[in-house]
């Protein structure tokens, strides 16, 4: 008689993850929820009246369905984003809203668990859902919350929870799988993700054109309104020259007579791809200039002009066909960037400030209005009831 099989790696890594949750609820003990850590930046550092211990979900790790012919893809939370990128590549396919890695990407885990103030590793697919940050295309194909289709996760009391499936119709009432895109970890600890996945695009083409941003604006604006297979656009000023960079993607033909009807020059494909691949994980020449500033990110309505900024604002990064805009800012400006992204309906993020500014805790995002403050408070309380998930991470309240 064979032996009966013992228990996997990952049921393993799931009831030691389960355990910790269960001690830290009793004790009253913050969690750091991270996976590799590349999205450290983001939010606040979560913090804790008692000592803050890490919760590495790196060993919830593996693809375990994937059905390309469904476009469905289910994998757990703490797989490699590049591990899942390289699968769906196979294929044929992608996830088309392009998740930066702000890492350098590597397939294998790490041998040894990070400490927590260990520098970025490779981004994980659950971090990815966390965070809820999406790269160029996101203007064209939506974000991250479009494509998830369901979720398992363990809440504070260590409950095991699913919610959604592998299709749309699965989801009755208020889509809950959603809501946990970009929480930030703090109603629970992500463990396995069922993604909807789309085939990669057979054209794509990138134009160049030198133009200030008020015309680039105004041109995308234009174009917007065109059956014009837009996918991505980048306006950036630098070394004192003005260049919009617009991405199509879409069927052969489609792509060339957008090519021919748009003008601009078109970039050598690869030389393209590689720039485009930089944009999505900030690493292009204009974020790598911002030294001492903070960046903020913010988000405008699609059709809103160049923002009424005083004259040493330094021109901004352009995306999402002018929805999404970077600014470098020294200290304590960050005011007035707010007041004018308000002033046309859009919002402001502090989004990146390296230990090196001054502004509060409370001013990393925009001030929630007391509607939705009390909303999100009594989804920490029924999800996380002890506050021990990123305490603080989102909110200095919970």
């Amino acid at each position: 008689m064979s032996a009966a099989p013992g228990p996997s790696a990952f049921d393993t890594a799931l009831h030691q993850t389960t355990e910790q949750i269960r001690a830290a609820a009793a004790s009253g003990q913050s969690l750091c929820i991270r996976g590799g850590g590349s999205k450290n930046f983001y939010g606040t550092l979560a913090t804790g009246q008692a000592p803050l211990a890490l919760l590495d979900t790196r060993p919830l790790r593996g693809i375990t369905s994937y059905q390309p012919s469904e476009l469905v893809v289910t994998v757990r939370a703490g797989t490699p984003l590049a591990e899942l990128e390289a699968a769906l590549a196979e294929k044929g396919q992608c996830l088309p809203f392009e998740p930066p890695h702000f890492s350098a990407p590597r397939i294998e885990l790490a041998s040894q668990p990070p400490h927590l103030n260990a520098p970025p590793g490779e981004a994980t697919v659950g971090g990815m859902v966390a965070a809820g940050l999406a790269g160029p295309a996101r203007a064209s194909v939506g974000g991250v919350r479009d494509y998830v289709l369901g979720v398992s996760m363990l809440n504070g009391r260590a409950e095991p929870l699913t919610f959604g499936g592998q299709v749309m119709k699965n989801v009755a009432g208020y889509d809950v799988s959603r809501l946990m895109v970009g929480a930030m970890g703090t109603l629970g600890v992500l463990t396995e993700l069922s993604l909807k996945v789309l085939p990669v695009l057979p054209g794509e083409a990138t134009l160049r054109f030198d133009m200030p941003q008020a015309q680039a604006l105004q041109q995308l604006n234009q174009w917007g309104g065109q059956p014009l297979p837009l996918n991505a656009s980048c306006w950036v000023h630098a070394d004192g020259a003005s260049t919009l960079y617009v991405r199509l993607r879409g069927a052969l033909a489609a792509v060339e007579a957008a090519c021919k009807s748009m003008g601009g020059q078109r970039m050598d494909a690869q030389q393209a791809a590689r720039d485009w691949a930089l944009c999505r994980n900030q690493q292009l020449p204009w974020f790598a200039a911002r030294g001492a500033r903070a960046l903020w990110r913010v988000s405008l309505p699609h059709a809103a002009l160049a923002l009424d900024l005083p004259a040493e604002f330094e021109p901004p990064l352009v995306e999402w066909h002018g929805a999404q805009r970077w600014y470098q800012l020294p200290s304590g400006q960050g005011a007035l960037l707010r007041q004018a992204a308000t002033k046309v309906g859009g919002h402001a993020t502090l989004f990146r400030a390296d230990g090196a500014q001054t502004e509060s805790a409370e001013s990393r995002f925009d001030a929630i209005a007391p509607p939705l403050l009390r909303i999100m408070r009594q989804l920490k309380q029924e999800f996380d009831p002890a506050g021990i998930f990123n305490p603080g991470r989102l909110h200095a309240d919970f």
